[in-house]
């Protein structure tokens, strides 16, 4: 449930465009948003909310506090395939016969949901190989049998939103963008003649990362070629995933190259000396007081890093029997 004090709001941003802030239970991630857009007689919204018990009531009363109702959602497209972007498609096209549109590279968004077991198999294994004590996995694997996948229910898009796509509004014609990194799934969608970017987690106004290891090679080259498409485009205002929207994109862009080149120095300074499993390598990227508060997402953080580091040629890893080491290419 929500945090005590953490209620779906709506705000105008401009006319005919609205942010819609809602809750979520996630630790660090107070909030996500979705926007809704005047369309005709109705609204395009742009994600979803993730789903658990009220959340639809918080979209609801986001909604209204700026004079709109679900009920006029008249086109759902979703930036990416995570819960808290996706997770109530199927509760909203339920409820008022919409379509909706993902990109089509959305398998590690419905992993989790379509077949639990074999998700969680996958992270267990994932971090065996890491270098995660078997004491650890097992708790985190207790924690994690029977959770809630934050995902109402699974439906395929009726369309693929991929790149080139446009959607109709009354602010003008959005065009969406392919800028997988964050996610393989991910999309921007950028109206040119107000420059306005809907930036999903792409791009936030807080510089922080993530992405989803194991999906595609390397996430972190798909994620810095994503960089430059925002930036090619010259948007004035980014509307993003989780806080406030903000200016100086390209200043975005480039703090987040900046922490991406810093983390990668890290990890490879990590392992100059000598061969180290991937759990020791995000400590020394992250600290070790990070690690053992966010072991999941920095382990999956430091992995992302280590493969492109290999497709680079810089690092290599070698396994011993379940655990594999990464260590420094020599000539």
């Amino acid at each position: 449930m929500p945090r005590r004090g953490e209620l779906g709001r709506g705000e105008r941003v401009i006319p005919g465009l609205w942010r819609l802030r809602l809750p979520l239970p996630l630790p660090g991630v107070p909030h996500c948003n979705a926007w809704a857009i005047a369309a005709g007689d109705g609204v395009v919204l742009v994600d979803t909310g993730m789903h658990e018990p009220g959340s639809m009531a918080e979209l609801d009363r986001s909604m209204a506090q700026v004079g709109l109702s679900v009920d006029q959602v008249r086109l759902l497209v979703c930036t990416h395939a995570h819960i808290d972007h996706w997770g109530q498609a199927a509760t909203i096209r339920d409820r008022v016969g919409c379509e909706f549109w993902l990109h089509p590279n959305h398998r590690h968004g419905f992993a989790t949901a379509t077949d639990p077991e074999l998700a969680l198999a996958r992270r267990i294994e994932i971090g065996r190989q890491s270098g995660l004590p078997e004491a650890v996995l097992e708790r985190y694997a207790e924690r994690s049998r029977g959770m809630a996948s934050g995902i109402a229910r699974v439906i395929e898009p009726d369309r693929p939103l991929v790149a080139g796509v446009e959607i109709e509004t009354d602010l003008g014609v959005w065009t969406a963008f392919e800028t997988p990194g964050h996610a393989p799934s991910h999309v921007c969608l950028f109206q040119a003649e107000r420059r306005l970017l809907i930036s999903g987690d792409h791009l936030l106004g807080r510089i922080s990362l993530y992405f989803d290891y194991g999906w595609t090679p390397d996430p972190i080259g798909e994620f810095l070629a994503s960089l430059d498409v925002a930036d090619d485009l010259g948007a004035r205002l980014a509307l993003s995933g989780h806080g406030k929207p903000f200016i100086d994109v390209h200043g975005h862009v480039e703090a987040n190259r900046a922490l991406v080149r810093e983390r990668l120095d890290l990890a490879l300074g990590a392992v100059r000396h000598e061969p180290k499993a991937a759990i020791e390598i995000a400590a020394s990227v992250f600290g070790e007081q990070a690690i053992a508060t966010e072991t999941g997402w920095r382990l999956q953080e430091t992995l992302c890093y280590l493969r492109h580091l290999e497709r680079e040629g810089l690092v290599v890893s070698e396994s011993e029997g379940d655990l594999a080491r990464w260590g420094v290419v020599r000539n």
